[in-house]
């Protein structure tokens, strides 16, 4: 652990690196700018009103996205514009 790593405020800011501008790909292992917004639920134990967001690289797309539609879960995905990060939802997943 950090000397001194307020955990807490970091995510409260944005993140664990609140300096970094670019949104990043939530594929494990990715690093990459994300492009495309997968907002999704899991029906099973979320209502109407909760939402998940993870974001994709253009490589990594199709495959979270596939990845939740083969649970049944609701997906919905679009590309990412200016202030839509955090939109009608929980957060990312």
């Amino acid at each position: 652990m950090r000397e001194g790593f307020d955990l807490l405020g970091a995510l409260q800011s944005g993140g664990l690196d609140a300096t970094e501008a670019e949104p990043r790909c939530s594929r494990a292992g990715c690093s990459s700018d994300a492009t495309t917004r997968i907002v999704w639920r899991n029906p099973r134990i979320h209502d109407e009103a909760r939402r998940k967001i993870w974001l994709a690289c253009d490589e990594h797309a199709g495959y979270l996205a596939d990845f939740l539609r083969q649970r049944d879960f609701p997906v919905t995905a679009s590309a990412i514009s200016t202030g839509q990060l955090d939109d009608d939802v929980d957060g990312r997943a």
